[in-house]
C-alpha cells in the first residue's frame, strides 16, 4: 500500500510532472503511471465516467440504473455520470467483470493500486440501491484487485468501519473533504495512518488548515482545485501540509 504521510498528488484532470517530494500519485486509468512513484489507478466503479454513457448503452445497457419510469438515474452533483445498477448478485458480477478488466489493465500498465470511485452511489440512488448492494460489489472488486496484484482503496463513505474494511479487503482509504464533513476521525479509526486526503479550494482554505493541524503529521493531505486541473490551467491549485 502507499507509504503513510508521503508527498501526494491527485491528477485526474490531466497528468503532469510530479511536484517536488511527491511519492504517491493518483491518475486516471487511461493515463500512464509516473516513473519512480507509487501509482494509484482511478476507475469509476459505481457510475459511468463522463463521456462514456454511449459505450455503456451499447455494451452493457442493462447495467445502467433506471427509476420506475425507466429514466436513467444520474448523479445530481455530476449529471454526466449515470449510476450503475448493482441491485442484484447477477448485475454485480457483470459490473465486477467490466471494472475488473480495467483493474487488470491498470496492473498490466504498471500501477500499484486501484481506486474505484463512487462507493457511496447508493446515497444518490433514490432508494433504488442499498449500502449492502454497494459493499457487496466492493467485495468483488477487492478480490479482482488483489488477484491482479494491486492494493485497493476505499473511496469516501466514512461509515465503513474497521471490521467492514477488513471483511471487504480494502487496504487504505482515499477521502475527499473529510475535514469539511467532520469525518476524518472515522477514517483514522478504520485505517490509522493509511489515508490519502483531498480538500478542495471551493470550500475555502479553513478546512484544509484545520485538518493539517490535526492530522498533517499522520497521513497525506493535499488541497486541490475542484476540477483537478494541470499546472497549465489558470485554475490549478496544489498545496499540501
Amino acid at each position: 500500500m502507499p507509504p503513510a504521510d508521503a508527498g501526494f498528488d491527485y491528477q485526474l484532470g490531466g497528468s503532469y510532472r510530479l511536484p517536488p517530494a511527491v511519492r504517491v500519485v493518483t491518475r486516471a486509468r487511461t493515463s500512464a503511471p509516473a516513473p519512480g512513484a507509487y501509482n494509484i489507478c482511478y476507475v469509476n466503479g459505481f457510475q459511468t465516467q463522463p463521456g462514456r454513457l454511449d459505450w455503456w448503452r451499447g455494451h452493457h445497457g442493462a447495467l445502467l440504473l433506471r427509476d420506475r419510469r425507466g429514466a436513467l438515474v444520474r448523479d445530481p452533483g455530476w449529471p454526466a455520470e449515470v449510476l450503475l445498477d448493482v441491485s442484484s448478485p447477477r448485475k454485480r458480477r457483470h459490473v465486477a467483470a467490466v471494472v475488473g478488466g480495467w483493474t487488470q489493465r491498470c496492473a498490466d500498465d504498471g500501477f500499484d493500486a486501484v481506486e474505484p470511485d463512487n462507493l457511496d452511489s447508493f446515497t444518490r440512488s433514490r432508494h433504488l440501491l442499498s449500502r449492502s448492494d454497494n459493499l457487496a460489489l466492493a467485495d468483488l472488486l477487492a478480490d479482482r484487485a488483489h488477484g491482479a496484484g494491486l492494493a485497493i482503496a476505499q473511496k469516501n463513505l466514512a461509515a465503513v468501519t474497521r471490521r467492514m474494511r477488513h471483511r471487504i479487503g480494502f487496504d487504505f482509504a482515499v477521502s475527499e473533504e473529510c475535514s469539511v464533513w467532520d469525518e476524518c476521525a472515522s477514517y483514522r479509526a478504520a485505517y490509522g495512518r493509511h489515508v490519502l486526503e483531498i480538500e478542495y479550494t471551493d470550500n475555502g482554505r479553513r478546512p484544509f488548515a484545520r485538518v493539517c493541524r490535526r492530522h498533517g503529521d499522520e497521513w497525506s493531505i493535499v488541497l486541490r482545485d475542484r476540477m483537478l486541473q494541470p499546472p497549465t490551467s489558470p485554475r490549478y491549485v496544489y498545496d499540501r501540509c
